[in-house]
């Protein structure tokens, strides 16, 4: 049985481990004694003053403002204190550091699918250096799964079509489990995973031996194909907006308000790209819902994250359309708001004119 694989007492392997087991230990010493105190006062009133004849009347009793009141305020300080301790913890696990190294998991009825950001993939295991801090970006294919690491005492839910944060600094080498804390239909109990905290020096050296590209240029391919190029470049005739640097900066959006341009920003836009307009483009950009899976749109968020300025490549109308891009286009004009972006016509690229394709090709 898989309850027997777990250690007792659950090893704590992160420093985020010591906050969470001690708010825990308070919460349980306190409702405990509470419970006994309570119950220890109910079995002595039950003989104190129990009916001793048939003829015994129970006085009528109208209560007392102080004793209502002291034990209204008592608890109510006591959960005031539990609640902002309570949020101090989770303000620090919400907050990764700066420097943390991003991984990407994706949930899946049954497994757990992890993507590293020099390309290393691995399905119901997570290999991680000691003494790093690790943030780890979250989102499920299907239903609501909930990615729980005992050892780490954190767990988060990967929620279908949004992109999830959470971030652990393990400081303990080892082998610890990983579980679905979320009844996911009939292989939920099979959900599980291992994570490997290793050295800084056996983590390099297992990353080599894993690398098979960087998300970045995965994502880049996948930009290429899909032709998202065609109408977000960087030159005169460009129909949407720029992505270069664009991550984590302040979005204006059509009809008023801003949003900041995050992971769930950028996945929405690619799947329900008319929700959420930037001001001044035209709402031209099809949804890619059910056309994108979920490991490439994590691959085409990783592009778009690591895009400086001049990174975009020239437009793919100078050149031959990649292997499985689309060659029909419908032409839109660019929007009138934006004057910056907007071009004479014949400014514009066009099509590579038929003549100009390699003989034997169409």
């Amino acid at each position: 049985m898989i309850f027997a694989q777990i250690p007792l007492p659950t090893p704590r392997a992160s420093s985020q481990g010591a906050e969470i087991d001690d708010i825990i230990l308070a919460t349980t010493l306190v409702t405990g004694l509470a419970f006994v105190l309570v119950t220890a006062v109910l079995i002595t009133f039950c003989f104190l003053y129990r009916r001793r004849s048939e003829d015994e009347r129970t006085p009528r009793i109208l209560g007392s403002t102080v004793i209502e009141i002291i034990w209204t305020t008592i608890p109510f300080l006591i959960f005031i204190a539990f609640f902002v301790w309570g949020i101090k913890i989770f303000q620090v696990h919400l907050t990764p550091p700066d420097d943390a190294m991003e991984i990407n998991v994706v949930g899946k009825q049954w497994m757990w699918k992890v993507q590293h950001p020099e390309g290393e993939r691995e399905i119901n295991s997570l290999h991680i250096p000691v003494n790093r801090a690790i943030k780890i970006n979250l989102t499920s294919e299907d239903v609501i799964h909930d990615f729980g690491i005992p050892a780490f005492r954190n767990k988060i839910d990967a929620v279908p079509g949004r992109t999830m944060s959470t971030w652990y600094y393990p400081t303990e080498v080892g082998v610890y489990h990983i579980f679905c804390d979320q009844y996911c239909g009939q292989g939920h109990s099979a959900m599980v995973g291992k994570v490997y905290v290793m050295e800084q020096k056996d983590y390099e050296e297992w990353s080599k031996a894993h690398a098979e590209g960087s998300l970045a240029l995965e994502g880049r391919k996948l930009f290429l194909k899909l032709q998202c190029i065609s109408c977000h470049s960087n030159n005169s005739g460009a129909r949407a907006p720029v992505l270069e640097e664009i991550y984590k900066k302040r979005v204006p959006l059509q009809g008023g308000g801003e949003v900041i341009a995050d992971d769930s920003y950028i996945r929405e836009s690619i799947l329900y790209p008319l929700k959420k307009v930037h001001e001044g483009w035209q709402p031209i950009m099809p949804s890619f819902l059910g056309q994108v899976s979920e490991d490439d749109l994590v691959k085409v968020i990783a592009y778009i994250k690591s895009l400086r300025r001049g990174d975009i490549p020239v437009r793919t109308e100078q050149f031959y359309p990649p292997i499985g891009a689309p060659t029909q286009r419908t032409e839109v004009q660019s929007p009138k708001t934006n004057t910056e972006n907007s071009a004479p016509k014949e400014s514009v690229p066009k099509n590579t004119p038929k003549e100009s394709a390699p003989k034997g090709g169409k």
